[in-house]
């Protein structure tokens, strides 16, 4: 029987080399995620314990919790601090590290990297072990800056070039006194790194005389944890916390490690998705190849094979196809991981240079996946295959599936989808975090039902085709009765196409949904023309507002200012406005009483106000960060969304408490509205800040759309791996019904049917199987992206359902598109066939 099993192997590679295709790409892509984020992770790693190899104990202030009515506070790390630790006996010296935020501008006067990775800090004394110079000299005074190797080399500065920059205030333009080099992971992903003098980077990020983190090295002979002992027993205690630069290293690594985990994980499932495609065109190949042999097996019966035999014949053959499939499927992965780590680079990411990492687990996942998909998706035909009696096996009583079969079919499939409906719509009533897995497991299940009922669906659809063919005449009347003829064929080859589909369909109707509901929110909640931030989120500098408020045109401004405060003994954050303007510059439905701010008067969003049981007129206590307390009313309780929300109260009441007090953001209504010529004013009277984003309400709905273009996009390119499956399905099916089909060919040739009508009746056959899988995906992918938006729903008041009929009718041509170039070998090779071989054929 093994010696049968590669007779058939050998005797139809052709057969199989689709089979092969399809499983090869599955493997490729699981170890090639595995081979690219275990290379991206160790060379991040590496990089960041080279960063750690200067510290061996840090230091950092430890934050104080919040107690009754005392709001949190994080106290100081002093020079008398850095000092008394440099001073213990295992210390050898002592650095304090300060940071903050920095935007630097390119030549062409745009910010470098993204807000969120540039960066700015100390370089220590006249040699920072830290940055190791690579031109020029340390900075001195406010007019001298030090900037990362790689920052230089992406924006064309050299020492002695002038730079622009900003911290939260005015722009500065230092010149660039050196160039250094860095583990920094910010600019490693594609940041930049200024370096100042400490006195001047104390100033610039207000922490004048204070450190955000004091890292000691150990005299030789002295452990790290030894020295983190004795800087423990020195230090003020409860005030500060000591950290090993081995745990920081390890802490470090396993952040990296997570955050990649997150990539591979996503990775992997679309790998699944993938490999749970091609395991219909496995299914579906063994099936073909094992009825083709039927009459064979049926010998090898008759002549005393036993079930198990051809079963394990079946199996064997799928070892072996799967074990080919895996070892070029690994070989490939290993290019895709080696391919997506430069691909990295031509996007503008820059990676810590690093070997390839092929782990032994790599390998043995690629080998295991290729091998059991294969083998568990050939099972079920070979077990079929060896139920089959040898006498009906010989005369072919075995080709119709019996009524009883078909019942147990469509009745499993109907609980199946049944199932996957209820939890669907039962996860749709629940709590966002708490419904991703039932939605998860409903819509497997409702996947799995489809696909059980898909041939008793596919007569009613398929038929509904009719109209369309007659117009073929009679290539096209018999490419629909093909289509049919084996409903379960069919269907599992219009399944794979389904799957994808469905996919991209609902994530497409989420997007698009979502998008809308931005749009919507920013519309409807913001009068104003313009919100001023900062590149990186953080906090505006008041001088900001007054510069604004300076400004030819500006009619009203607010900032939007956030403090902490106590209430009822729990924290809560106030946010600050201009209470005369704020009414003006947004439109936020008033669910109960006034929208009033001034004074003692303040106003709630409705989930606050739920959540301390407020309406119109309560009355509270707040104590604020510096300890006092005031007792302020409700004036009136607005409905809150994702851009505005909280407890609002007038500046003029909010910043007598605070000592250090940023603005999130600045409001701006001005007399022309929003146009290219106000905008330019605007940012020109801010001295053309790299730190500072000036946007209105199209700007922002655009950032937010391309954040969703970009994952549509990656989303699209990944799921691209599961249709090209499909597509090799398809081939293989048509090409195999082909084969099975000559001796008919044959005859329709001999009776006047022409090579282009033969031609005609395999695409048109592909096509309607390839619309079928289409319409299937379309319309499941329509139903979760539905379902999934009735969570986001709950938590966006803005959002409804908007079905992208323009990319919908693309997914359907391109699904037919997909059904013509899958028909193009197997229609060419059935138009070829001798018609007197054919009709000989058995």
């Amino acid at each position: 029987m093994f010696r049968t099993a590669l007779r058939n192997v050998f005797a139809h590679k052709a057969r199989l080399l689709m089979t092969v295709l399809a499983v090869m790409l599955g493997v490729a892509f699981v170890s090639g995620t595995l081979v690219f984020t275990n290379t991206i992770s160790d060379a991040f790693q590496k990089s960041s314990a080279k960063g750690f190899g200067h510290v061996d104990v840090a230091v950092e202030a430890k934050y104080q919790q919040s107690e009754g009515d005392r709001v949190g506070t994080t106290p100081e790390l002093t020079q008398a601090l850095l000092e008394r630790g440099a001073r213990v006996p295992g210390a050898q010296s002592a650095i304090g590290v300060v940071r903050g935020f920095t935007a630097l501008a390119g030549k062409d006067g745009k910010l470098i990297g993204n807000g969120f990775q540039s960066e700015g800090g100390n370089y220590w004394g006249a040699k920072d072990p830290r940055y190791p110079l690579v031109s020029g000299a340390a900075p001195h005074g406010a007019h001298q800056v030090l900037i990362d190797s790689d920052t230089a080399r992406r924006a064309g500065y050299k020492v002695g070039d002038t730079v622009r920059l900003s911290v939260d205030g005015p722009v500065l333009t230092p010149t660039v006194s050196g160039i250094f080099t860095t583990d920094d992971g910010n600019v490693a992903a594609g940041g930049s790194l200024a370096l100042f003098d400490t006195a001047t980077a104390q100033k610039l990020f207000g922490k004048p005389g204070t450190y955000d983190e004091i890292d000691v090295a150990a005299k030789a002979g002295t452990s790290q944890s030894e020295l983190k002992a004795q800087l423990d027993r020195a230090l003020p205690k409860g005030k500060t916390e000591t950290t090993t630069g081995q745990q920081l290293a390890d802490d470090q690594a396993r952040t990296i490690a997570s955050s990649m985990s997150g990539m591979k994980q996503g990775l992997l499932v679309f790998a699944g998705i993938a490999l749970f495609v091609g395991t219909f065109i496995i299914a579906n190949t063994f099936t073909m190849l094992v009825a083709q042999r039927t009459k064979e097996l049926a010998l090898l019966r008759a002549v005393g094979a036993s079930r198990r035999q051809v079963t394990r014949s079946v199996l064997i053959e799928a070892f072996v196809v799967g074990a080919v499939a895996a070892v070029t499927g690994l070989l490939a992965g290993i290019g895709i991981g080696a391919g997506l780590r430069s691909l990295l680079g031509s996007f503008g990411a820059t990676v810590p240079d690093g070997p390839l990492v092929i782990t032994p687990g790599t390998v043995v996942a690629a080998l295991a996946v290729g091998v059991l998909v294969t083998m568990l998706a050939a099972w079920l035909p070979g077990r079929r295959a060896a139920k089959i009696p040898p006498v009906a096996a010989m005369s072919s009583l075995h080709a119709q599936a019996t009524a009883k079969s078909l019942v147990l079919r469509n009745t499993l499939g109907a609980l199946f989808a049944a199932a996957g409906v209820a939890v669907v719509l039962a996860a749709t009533t629940m709590d966002t975090d708490s419904a991703q897995a039932p939605m998860g497991l409903g819509a497997v299940l409702l996947i799995i039902g489809v696909f059980i009922l898909t041939p008793l669906l596919s007569r009613p659809l398929i038929a509904a085709t009719a109209p369309v063919m007659r117009a073929f005449g009679v290539s096209g009347k018999l490419a629909r009765q093909n289509s049919v003829r084996n409903p379960r064929r069919t269907a599992a080859t219009a399944s794979a196409l389904m799957i994808g589909l469905t996919l991209i369909t609902g994530m497409t109707v989420m997007a698009g949904s979502l998008q809308h509901a931005i749009d919507k929110m920013a519309s409807s909640a913001i009068r104003a023309d313009y919100v001023v931030s900062m590149a990186n989120g953080n906090g505006l500098s008041p001088d900001v507002e007054k510069e604004l408020k300076a400004t030819g045109g500006v009619t009203a401004l607010s900032p939007l200012r956030t403090a902490p405060s106590r209430i009822g003994g729990e924290t809560e954050y106030l946010t600050g406005v201009n209470g005369a303007a704020i009414g003006e510059l947004t439109d936020l439905k008033v669910k109960d009483g006034s929208f009033t701010v001034g004074g003692a008067k303040v106003i709630v969003d409705d989930r606050t106000a739920e959540d301390r049981h407020w309406t119109a007129g309560s009355a509270f206590t707040v104590a604020y960060e510096d300890g006092k307390k005031q007792r302020l009313t409700v004036a009136g309780v607005y409905q809150g969304n994702e851009m505005i929300r909280g407890i609002m109260l007038d500046n003029a009441v909010l910043a007598p408490h605070q000592s250090d007090a940023t603005d999130m953001q600045v409001m701006v209504k001005t007399a022309d509205g929003a146009s290219e010529a106000t905008k330019d004013k605007l940012v020109k009277a801010l001295g053309d800040n790299p730190a500072i984003k000036v946007q209105d309400k199209k700007d922002i709905s655009n950032g937010i759309a391309q954040m969703f273009t970009l994952m549509l996009n990656m989303l699209y390119g990944l799921l691209a791996m599961a249709v090209i499956v499909a597509v090799l399905g398809v081939i293989n099916t048509l090409a195999m019904s082909v084969f099975e089909r000559s001796q008919e060919i044959g005859m329709l040739r001999a009776i006047g049917l022409d090579r282009r009508g033969i031609k005609r009746m395999v695409r048109l056959e592909s096509l309607v199987i390839a619309l079928f899988g289409g319409v299937l995906g379309i319309g499941l992918g329509v139903f979760f992206g539905w379902a999934a938006g009735e969570l986001l729903g709950a938590k966006m008041a803005t959002y409804e359902l908007v079905l992208p009929w323009g990319r919908m009718a693309v997914f359907l041509l391109l699904a037919a598109v997909v059904g013509v170039l899958a028909a193009l070998w197997p229609a060419r090779r059935a138009a070829r066939l001798n018609m007197l071989q054919a009709i000989k054929s058995e």
